[in-house]
């Protein structure tokens, strides 16, 4: 029995009347298994003992049309947790759409160390997985109970999983419409790296006019907008970086001052002593994890604050709590995705960015755009720390 497909395809049995007519047609006698119909049509694709068939020949109809145009797309999916080597750019099926959600054509699917932490299963995902937490690009279709007023057609940044895809199936939990001032580029570019910044400075820590400031790994994507947010806010800003030209872009973005770390953190606590009168900073951003976390409690003042919302140099070790005891440190370790657990939350922290954003007074330094069949580059230089500002990915 035929059945409509999508595209005007059929949707047929490979043993069916359509394969016996190919064989009528085409003066093929042979009819005695049902294994035949693979060999008269190579581009068949299956999909639970249904296939639609290609046009293969005058003989066949031109409406039908390969399954792949249907119901799958490419898209980078990890088989098992690893290193890099296991990256690829596969055929896997379409997400299909809840009626809540919005399916978005992806342009650009940025690169975060979220990325890399869940590929080598430090932060374990179920297998396998399609990489990849936020994205840009056009809205395609809407589900009927999707809230926020999305259209078909709407430019689109978004928060979720799946982003290292054609095709994303989006909650308008986490959805962004994009103003004109804002590129599709920018867009990939800025909601994980941007309000994880932004949360950090008005939530984990409230920062105000005078605070003394400390953000490791400052040169990178979130420590550029970190630089750039407290200087906003009126705070005095050190950064660490490790390089020269790292330094310059960290200063460029707002660092006041600027502690190479590569021969280690001695001089690190040295220039924070000289700098605040030999109190301490108010707060320490740290990204960094294992590398610099004992070198954060040892530089923030008495009743001072300690975030640790990455873990770029492994996570951080077993330590005893009695160590915050001795100038009653506050620490904390945030996530983005429980500031933004509802519309309401992700509205606002996500508005005041984007005009933030249109009003140019935050810049978003984009290091590079990889074609996605480059996403092996793009992790190796992430995790050998060869950039600076965001990495992005081009379907």
């Amino acid at each position: 029995m035929l059945a409509a497909g999508a595209r005007g395809g059929l949707l047929c049995k490979p043993t069916d009347n359509i394969a016996r007519r190919y064989q009528r047609d085409n003066g093929v006698t042979d009819d005695k298994s049902s294994s035949s119909a693979s060999a008269l049509f190579p581009l068949v694709s299956r999909s639970s003992h249904q296939a639609v068939f290609t046009q293969q020949s005058s003989n066949l109809l031109p409406r039908f049309t390969s399954i792949r145009n249907m119901s799958t797309m490419n898209a980078v999916q990890i088989p098992k947790h690893g290193d890099s080597s296991i990256l690829a750019y596969v055929p896997v099926p379409k997400p299909t759409l809840k009626l809540d959600q919005v399916l978005v054509k992806v342009a650009y699917a940025g690169v975060n160390f979220i990325d890399t932490y869940q590929r080598s299963g430090l932060y374990p995902q179920t297998l396998p997985f399609i990489l990849g937490r936020e994205g840009s690009g056009e809205v395609v279709e809407v589900g009927s109970e999707a809230k926020g007023g999305f259209k078909v057609g709407d430019r689109v940044a978004f928060l979720g999983p799946g982003s290292y895809a054609e095709y994303a199936a989006v909650s308008t939990l986490s959805l962004a419409k994009l103003p004109d001032a804002i590129s599709l580029e920018q867009g990939a570019a800025l909601l994980l790296q941007g309000l994880t910044a932004w949360s950090l400075v008005r939530q984990a820590y409230k920062v105000e006019k005078g605070d003394w400031v400390l953000v490791h790994a400052a040169a990178g994507g979130v420590g550029l907008l970190l630089c750039q947010m407290c200087k906003l806010l009126g705070a005095n800003v050190i950064g660490t970086t490790s390089t020269d030209a790292k330094a310059k872009l960290a200063k460029e973005n707002g660092a006041d001052h600027i502690v190479d770390y590569s021969n280690g953190y001695d001089s690190l606590i040295e220039k924070v002593s000289e700098l605040t009168d030999n109190k301490g900073v108010h707060v320490v951003y740290d990204g960094v994890g294992a590398a610099t976390f004992d070198v954060s409690l040892k530089v923030v003042r008495r009743l001072g604050t300690v975030i640790s919302f990455g873990n770029s140099s492994g996570a951080v070790p077993p330590f005893n709590l009695m160590r915050l005891a001795e100038k009653n440190i506050r620490l904390m370790r945030t996530t983005l995705f429980q500031y933004i657990t509802t519309r309401e939350e992700f509205d606002a922290l996500s508005s005041e960015l984007l005009q933030l954003v249109a009003d140019r007074k935050l810049n978003f330094t984009i290091h590079k755009i990889y074609p996605i069949r480059d996403v092996k580059h793009a992790h190796d230089d992430l995790e050998g720390r060869k950039t600076t500002g965001k990495l992005l990915l081009k379907l």
